[in-house]
């Protein structure tokens, strides 16, 4: 259900009302763009210890690899931190961790996890947060963003908002053209 390598699909998303529901939409959807997910950083440079000293061709000391793998963990950790004071931050127009947030319990399993992955595909319909967010009409009784899916179009998320605004229409449409 996750590919390393996932196939980026674009996307339209239009939403047409009056100006008061257009503008409870577009607060409802837009968020950071970021899914706290929670990582062992302590595992994760353990793990990256062992692929260094499995290395066909190793040319690094057993303890120069824990160092780098420590070094590689601390910085990966400074990116996500820097990501997280983001998260309150509506940077985001149409983010599906705002609309639907992924559960606490899942959060600390992570996003490779079956069940974070089970979850992912039955209430977003995909496995990956949207990428490249961009609003192309932000008029107040007409809002069209484009964005890329993973793989699929997100059409549980599309279903959930039809039905928790029913005031307004709501079309998604995959751009298979481009």
């Amino acid at each position: 259900m996750r590919l390393a390598q996932p196939d980026w699909l674009m996307h339209r998303l239009s939403v047409s009302g009056r100006a008061s529901e257009v503008a409870a939409f577009r607060q409802t959807a837009s968020g950071s763009g970021i899914v706290p997910w929670w990582w062992d950083y302590d595992a994760m440079a353990q793990d990256w210890f062992h692929m260094l000293m499995a290395a066909p061709q190793r040319h690094i000391s057993a303890a120069g690899s824990r160092l780098l793998a420590h070094a590689v963990c601390d910085a990966v950790r400074a990116g996500h931190d820097r990501l997280a004071s983001q998260q309150d931050r509506p940077l985001c127009p149409f983010d599906l961790n705002a609309l639907r947030p992924v559960p606490p319990a899942l959060l600390r399993r992570g996003p490779d996890d079956p069940a974070s992955l089970d979850w992912l595909w039955r209430h977003w319909g995909t496995t990956w947060p949207l990428r490249r967010v961009e609003v192309l009409v932000p008029e107040p009784e007409y809002f069209c963003c484009s964005f890329c899916a993973a793989d699929w179009t997100p059409w549980p998320i599309l279903a959930s908002l039809r039905r928790r605004f029913q005031a307004l229409r709501i079309d998604m449409t995959p751009l298979y053209d481009t």
